[in-house]
């Protein structure tokens, strides 16, 4: 720590900060454009400028940029000197002498950083008089907007693009005195990250096309803290709603988790709330005379449950309590895990490895500190896109760490650390049948089949810790890759070891555990993440229940006759065939879900669920840390959490488990009980009857437009807000104004602060948690005493088989998750038609034609798909994108046998 005096008052700050984060930290409004918590100081915007002085006679001082000046013991600083305010003010002047006087019809306005800093300079009127320069703006895509004309030359974008996410096709480029950010033509941004440039922008060069497509000025949006359901990661997000629809989706900030940023397909994929797919009543087939209420769908359903021979199915996009209530309702005995049988497979046994083994699983945030990252048989960019982020962090750590040992270079001046470690990488090792996104950061890549890839992996391991059974016919090449890896990984501090579901192999996991265990052994300090397939799949797993196939085997034997199924399309688990065989048993289907999609057309019941949106309730990531998300918005017609229609159908049932169960707080209770392995999710968040000074956390900003505003086009009688009976949050813009618990703030602002940057007033130390904690509470632990049992078998090596082809599944970041798939854009992005992947030789050696329409051959069910020749696949292996909508072949890896006379 240091003592530092600002205006000749003393505060004591960390001594590895700036003197902007130190200001900042201790609440004082100063500002800035260019510097970004993220991504540190680089001085290019003159905006933050302060006095300091060389001792306490010193009145005179100099200026300088407090972005780029080190916190010394005892260093004298102003803030408030009329000479450095003055210095703000004439910057700002400079940076607004082109700038538009569009703020009345700019996207961001009433939230623009840009807003907030001319008001804190006193910036208010303008002495530029003549004719400004103007740019010509790009199309870069179907999820940002580009207006030039706003810029400030704070060169954020660029610097969150290319230097912190990677990117390749968006840059600076100038001439004479005119700086332009785009792309050297019109196109879609490439990456992965580019809806963060609409945050990472301090005015409104880059905006929310999906906003503008309904657009809501921020200030007239119900907000609620919310969770991402994109993927297993759990990003943390802030859901906007105006008029009964999401309008847009943007960071919430989690320290521990995805801090200041989301990957495009958790901060674009929200469509599916708002999609004309939506299910908003009750129906029931065959067709009654008439319309059915709701009362009379509840008793059929009832009724039918009573004859005790249902069973349940749940869902790994459904929250905890939504799968505890169906569990409840059939029974635990008649509940089945809603995941293909490879999906369960993998969750189970990152479960065991997680909750079972030594080694603690990491944040993102601890994932970004590792010196060394060795990835098995996964393409995270694509099967969880922020650890893809994360790692890009990592491989910066160890020439980062050179650098400021060599040169004495602080971590936050980021231009000063580029510059002294240039193309520099730490140690990174990818094994996948595939190229990736992070190909280009790794030491090493490694193709093939994947059971040879594992066996790498298995021989890694041997070399680590010698009880491990050695794995034999490596060539010599394959031998010095081995020692390579094991030579990086012994040499780090904190290895990280990444694996999962991705490539349908779990060799791979358990390589990665024997790999992580034998480190730990060796008193090293490693880390193993392991992805899985969706946002509640480990909540699901911890939760229990009986294989999916199993259900099947229960209704042919006539064990039961009714099935539910919960907020799940089971043609997505399972090949076509399973699932139809599966419902020609089946007397009645009764369906709680939010979608219409192809399980629906097979139900007899469809009962409206609420989306993430329209619901409260608890998911678990991959890292094992449960997470709540809240209802943004009361929905139109009949639509309600799934767990509450679970409730309702047990009273009317009259099963004794759900007695008494009323609100969220109620089944969050019965379910810890009775499963304690959640028992911590009881302290996710306060109870519904929490109050501040009296009042609920309000979700709608205080500048809110009002209700009688709201439906004027109806009537202009103010109508009475919904109650909210589950939560500590009120549908209105009434409420405590100061700052609610983390885990119950809707969203930041501050006053002076109407952006995002916002945030600073929230957290304890600059980038660091928010007051009190960040929001979730981590389940999984790692077991320091745990006896360590290695696995053993290392796969046999890849041979292929005449007349047929291993079948494995490619993950896309757009088109593989099954929600995102409503939004145009992401649905746009996606593969456009059913192809299957095939080494060329493979195609000439059965004499199809690429791109030819063919016939295959699965459990003697035949299925058609378009031949697509590709380099990268080893002979013997053929893959298809995985998760496209109404794809009959889901169930892979599996062999498949070609039908040669059958080509179309």
């Amino acid at each position: 720590m240091a003592t530092i005096y600002i205006d000749n008052k003393p505060f004591d700050v960390k001594d590895s900060k700036n003197l902007l984060e130190a200001c900042l930290q201790l609440g004082l409004d100063l500002p800035y454009f260019c510097w970004h918590p993220a991504m540190g100081s680089v001085g290019a915007c003159r905006q933050c400028a302060i006095k300091t002085f060389k001792d306490e006679d010193d009145k005179k001082g100099r200026i300088v940029m407090s972005c780029m000046e080190p916190v010394k013991d005892n260093v004298r600083i102003s803030v408030s000197d009329i000479e450095a305010t003055e210095f703000r003010n004439q910057v700002i002047g400079l940076l607004m002498t082109n700038h538009p006087h569009d703020c009345a019809v700019c996207d961001e306005g009433g939230a623009c950083h840009l807003q907030d800093m001319t008001v804190m300079t006193g910036h208010s009127y303008r002495d530029y008089r003549f004719t400004k320069r103007t740019h010509r703006n790009q199309d870069l895509g179907p999820f940002l907007n580009h207006e030039m004309n706003r810029c400030i030359q704070c060169y954020r974008c660029v610097r969150f693009y290319k230097d912190y996410a990677g990117g390749k096709d968006l840059n600076v480029f100038a001439a004479n005195n005119k700086v332009f950010f785009g792309r050297q033509k019109d196109g879609k941004l490439e990456s992965e990250f580019s809806g963060n440039l609409a945050e990472v922008c301090p005015t409104g060069v880059f905006t929310d096309k999906t906003l503008l497509s309904h657009y809501t000025r921020k200030w007239d949006m119900t907000y609620a803290p919310s969770i991402c359901q994109g993927c297993s990661v759990g990003c943390n997000i802030s859901a906007g709603e105006r008029y009964g629809s999401i309008r847009q989706i943007t960071n919430r900030y989690n320290g521990e988790v995805n801090g200041y940023f989301l990957c495009d397909r958790g901060r674009y994929g929200y469509e599916f709330v708002n999609s004309s797919q939506r299910i908003h009543h009750p129906a029931l087939r065959p067709h009654h005379n008439g319309t059915p209420d709701k009362d009379y769908i509840v008793n059929h359903v009832a009724n039918k449950l009573r004859s005790g021979k249902a069973i349940g199915i749940g869902s790994p996009r459904a929250s905890l309590e939504s799968n505890f209530a169906l569990r409840q309702l059939v029974g635990e005995k008649h509940f089945y895990l809603g995941m293909s049988d490879i999906d369960h497979d993998h969750t189970a046994l990152a479960l065991k490895i997680l909750r079972d083994g030594p080694v603690r699983t990491p944040s993102l945030h601890e994932m970004e500190k590792a010196d060394m990252v060795l990835i098995l048989g996964e393409d995270v960019t694509n099967t969880a896109p922020m650890m893809a982020l994360a790692v890009r962090q990592a491989v910066r750590q160890e020439p980062m760490h050179n650098a400021m040992n060599e040169v004495h270079i602080a971590a936050w001046q980021d231009a000063a650390v580029r510059e002294a470690v240039q193309e520099k990488k730490g140690p990174c090792y990818i094994l996948h049948t595939f190229p990736t996104p992070l190909d280009e950061l790794a030491t090493q890549v490694q193709r093939g089949a994947p059971d040879n890839l594992a066996r790498l992996a298995f021989a890694v391991s041997h070399e680590l810790d010698a009880s491990i059974p050695a794995v034999t016919g490596l060539s010599e090449t394959e031998t010095a890759l081995v020692k390579e890896i094991t030579a990086a990984l012994l040499a780090a501090e904190h290895p990280l070891i990444i694996s999962g579901f991705g490539s349908g192999y779990d060799s791979f996991m358990k390589a990665a555990a024997n790999i992580s265990w034998a480190l730990h052994k060796q008193g090293k300090q490693p880390m193993l993440s392991l992805t899985v397939p969706e946002c509640n799949s480990l909540g699901l797993e911890m939760l229990g229940g009986h294989r999916l196939d199993s259900a099947l085997d229960v209704l042919q034997h006539g064990d039961a006759d009714t099935i539910v199924i919960l907020e799940n399309d089971l043609y997505r688990r399972a090949d076509k065939h399973v699932i139809d065989e599966l419902f020609r048993h089946a007397k009645e289907v009764i369906l709680i879900d939010h979608l219409y999609n192809q399980t629906a057309e097979r139900a007899t019941v469809i009962l409206p669920a609420g989306t993430f949106a329209e619901a409260d309730g608890t998911i678990v990531n991959n890292e094992g840390r449960a997470q709540r998300y809240y209802q943004v918005f009361v929905p139109k017609g009949e639509v309600q959490e799934s767990w509450r229609w679970c409730l309702q159908i047990a009273q009317a049932a009259g099963i004794a488990r759900l007695n008494g169960l009323v609100n969220l707080d109620d089944i969050t209770w019965a379910m810890c009980v009775a499963v304690p392995a959640l028992e911590k999710v009881q302290q996710l968040a306060p109870h519904a009857d929490f109050r501040i000074a009296g009042q609920k956390v309000p979700r709608e900003p205080h500048r809110y437009s009002g209700r009688t505003a709201m439906t004027a086009n109806e009537n202009v009688s103010e109508p009475k807000p919904p109650e909210d009976i589950d939560t500590p949050l009120s549908f209105t813009m009434e409420g405590f104004r100061g700052e609610a618990p983390a885990p119950l703030i809707p969203f930041f602002w501050s006053p002076g602060w109407n952006s995002v940057q916002a945030i600073n007033k929230y957290q304890t130390e600059i980038g660091g948690a928010l007051h009190g904690g960040d929001p979730g509470k981590r389940l999984l632990e790692p077991r320091k005493d745990a006896a360590v049992h290695f696995f053993t078998e290392a796969p046999e090596p890849y041979v292929p088989i005449p007349g047929h082809v291993h079948l494995v599944p490619i993950y896309q970041i757009f088109g593989s998750e099954e929600l995102s798939m409503h939004t145009r854009g992401i649905a746009k992005s996606a593969a456009e038609f059913f192809c299957i992947y095939m080494n060329p030789e493979d195609l000439h050696e059965w004499n199809i034609e690429p791109g030819a329409w063919f016939n295959f051959e699965i459990d003697g069910h035949s299925y058609v798909m378009n031949a697509t020749p590709n380099n990268w696949l080893p002979r013997g292996i053929a893959a298809i994108n995985a998760g496209l909508p109404k794809a009959e072949v889901v169930d892979i890896p599996q062999c498949i046998r070609f039908i040669h006379s059958s080509t179309v």
